[in-house]
């Protein structure tokens, strides 16, 4: 599916636009890391590329068919979704819907179940998880998937220091695996650990896309720079 193309694309809402018009292009193997002031425009990029945000301009293509390259990818979003059912039924569902068998569900589900840490909790009511288990959990619905491009939406974003390194093992192992992992985080220390490269959003427009050792120690903008530095970034 790669590489993925975005040509003048543009998200406008209510009159005002909120990422664009702008140009991208992803290749190859790692963890892309998109970072940028609250209101930058990452959750609308992240969700334009996985292509369940309507475009008002531009266009977005891959290396495959569009229906081919949209089921090669899957999305975990930063409040997770949290059906009312166990925790078996939820990380099964996505499967069910592409009608495969029981028993491949739940040896998938079996495998994906233990690689996130929940298989002690695999017949347990889905809602009583912590804050940690449910976003192991919605990264694990998406796993099950196996899809070969993986966007999270600052998947950490209300955990503590605990959950959060028990999501970035899960990542690193995926990532070790080959998995392609495009993120965004506001977290600075966690995408120093995590990018290979590095998009700086900046009023809907990417300021900076550069490697992650490059950008973290000579970014090249001066937004990009204050943004790294703590400071207010308008």
């Amino acid at each position: 599916m790669f590489p993925i193309h975005a040509r003048a694309i543009t998200v406008r809402r209510r009159g005002r636009d909120l990422i664009g018009p702008l140009d991208l292009s992803l290749e190859g193997q790692g963890v892309t890391i998109v970072i940028g002031p609250n209101g930058a425009g990452k959750t609308t990029l992240l969700r334009a590329l996985h292509g369940i945000e309507r475009l008002s301009k531009g266009e977005i293509t891959y290396a495959s068919p569009r229906p081919e390259a949209l089921a090669a990818q899957a999305f975990v979003f930063q409040s997770p979704v949290i059906m009312r059912r166990t925790v078996r039924e939820n990380m099964a569902y996505p499967l069910s819907l592409r009608n495969m068998s029981k028993s491949e569900i739940s040896s998938r589900v079996d495998e994906v179940a233990e690689r996130v840490g929940l298989t002690f909790a695999l017949n347990r009511p889905a809602r009583v998880l912590s804050g940690g288990e449910r976003q192991k959990l919605a990264l694990g619905r998406a796993l099950t998937l196996r899809p070969e491009l993986l966007f999270l939406d600052e998947p950490c974003a209300s955990l503590d220091g605990r959950a959060t390194r028990e999501i970035e093992d899960v990542l690193n192992h995926e990532i070790s695996r080959g998995r392609r992992i495009i993120m965004s985080t506001h977290n600075m220390g966690q995408a120093r650990r995590l990018a290979q490269d590095v998009l700086f959003i900046h009023k809907g427009q990417i300021h900076e896309a550069a490697p992650a050792d490059q950008f973290f120690t000579a970014a090249s903008t001066d937004a990009a720079r204050a943004f790294l530095n703590g400071d207010i970034v308008e």
